[in-house]
């Protein structure tokens, strides 16, 4: 008795890293198919176009209204915080880095995941679970060529667009606010976030988008890819898709930013 119960206890404790290490290998070796795969023809250029019309086009009223109230909101705080020391011509500077370095790549890509992530693991998953998936594959297509790199790649060139619109969506937020509601002048503000604007910033926020459009797409189409069990099945692999990109989102952004301003 006190074996059987001794060998349970030790099966259940391995079942966690087991699994994860089991569900580690899956998914790495979905990326190494997905990554191949974007570089081997045939390539869909129809489909690119339209996932690239979605993820952009679509994408931008929530990313414009997103940096621009993330813009005005920093200029606000950064006012507040510093208007007592005589300051206020910090606060163009302090908006300008904040969105193009920060606030832009990663509002923007957590809105993206919010919206797209979770629509190409609906879409892929509803797929695999009809099993037309495994009828592009009885027709010779293979699924990865053609449902995932066309997803990728739109992913990956797309983000930076958007991102570069959040830039100056949001420092304009915050000229709204510092010309309209602190009564800075409008040519001051200007000459401030041009003088201390940085080809650096706009070159981090560029490469987090481009890295962040990647795991945007990478997890929605693993997570749609792996469901089963019908609608319960594409209903997790959604909640799936969102919540590992948004935290592979911020980790990499921390990563990212240590790697441009390592010491």
């Amino acid at each position: 008795m006190l074996k059987k119960t001794f060998e349970t206890f030790l099966q259940t404790l391995g079942r966690a890293p087991v699994g994860f290490i089991v569900s580690l290998g899956y998914f790495s070796q979905f990326v190494a198919k997905s990554v191949y795969n974007c570089f081997m023809p045939p390539f869909y250029f129809k489909l690119f176009g339209k996932q690239f019309l979605n993820i952009g086009f679509y994408s931008l009223p929530v990313v414009g209204l997103t940096t621009l109230f993330a813009g005005m909101v920093i200029a606000i705080q950064t006012y507040s915080g510093i208007s007592e020391y005589g300051a206020e011509s910090v606060v163009a500077s302090v908006v300008l880095i904040s969105v193009t370095r920060e606030l832009a790549p990663v509002l923007s890509a957590l809105m993206v995941a919010g919206r797209i992530g979770a629509a190409m693991a609906a879409e892929i998953g509803t797929m695999r679970v009809t099993e037309q998936i495994d009828a592009l594959v009885t027709l010779s297509a293979n699924p990865f060529r053609y449902l995932i790199a066309p997803r990728i790649w739109a992913a990956i060139i797309v983000m930076p667009l958007l991102v570069l619109f959040g830039d100056i969506i949001g420092i304009f937020g915050g000229y709204l606010v510092g010309v309209y509601k602190l009564d800075f002048n409008p040519a001051n503000y200007i000459n401030n976030t041009m003088n201390n604007m940085e080809a650096v910033g706009i070159i981090m926020g560029v490469v987090k988008a481009a890295v962040f459009g990647f795991i945007i797409a990478v997890m929605g189409c693993y997570h749609g890819y792996r469901s089963k069990g019908g609608a319960q099945g594409v209903g997790e692999a959604t909640t799936n898709a969102v919540v590992t990109s948004s935290i592979l989102i911020l980790v990499f952004n921390y990563l990212i930013t240590e790697l441009f301003f390592a010491r």
